[in-house]
């Protein structure tokens, strides 16, 4: 890479990753600094490290999967975790440089939604509950994914709607958008 693209990759204004195989082999400032990393300290590290659980970091594996491997693109809006712990919703992006096995080599793009986050938290099992719901999954789909009750799952739904005064899932997703959760 010449001196003029690796400034604009490391000036780029949203985080940009390379990865193999869920190891992150190349990332910029802005990456770095979004996850609350130092650059050289996420290189060679597994992708697991920005992850709540090692049940979300599987997950969400298997759902991007099956758009890379169609169309070698996938986008979603997701809950990801700081160096702290704390969590935040960003704009996730990834692009397969290898359809043949979507994973081998993934280019990926991540961008904070909102910077500044306040009101209520998210206990563990709400930020999965709220994860499923932005993807569209219905209480039973997400009760099945989580290994538990749709009811359960109804229940979570419910304390998050009380929690943040919203009337549907609709609006409790935009609700969590616009305080950055």
């Amino acid at each position: 890479m010449d001196r003029f693209s690796q400034i604009a990759f490391n000036a780029a204004p949203i985080g940009l990753v390379l990865t193999e195989t869920r190891i992150i082999r190349a990332c910029n400032t802005t990456f770095a600094q979004l996850f609350g990393y130092e650059r050289t300290a996420l290189l060679g590290q597994s992708f697991r490290m920005l992850y709540g659980s090692d049940h979300e970091f599987r997950n969400i594996r298997d759902v991007g999967l099956g758009p890379l491997s169609r169309s070698a693109e996938y986008s979603d809006e997701r809950m990801m975790h700081h160096a702290d712990g704390t969590p935040f919703w960003c704009r996730f992006r990834a692009q397969t440089l290898t359809p043949n096995d979507p994973l081998a080599q993934v280019v990926m793009s991540f961008a904070r939604i909102s910077p500044h986050a306040s009101g209520p938290s998210l206990t563990p099992r709400e930020r999965e509950v709220v994860s499923w719901l932005s993807r569209g999954l219905t209480s039973k789909e997400i009760g099945r994914t989580l290994g538990l009750s749709p009811r359960t799952i109804e229940d979570v739904r419910a304390r998050l709607l009380r929690k943040f005064q919203a009337r549907n899932a609709a609006d409790l997703l935009s609700r969590l958008g616009d305080l950055g959760l």
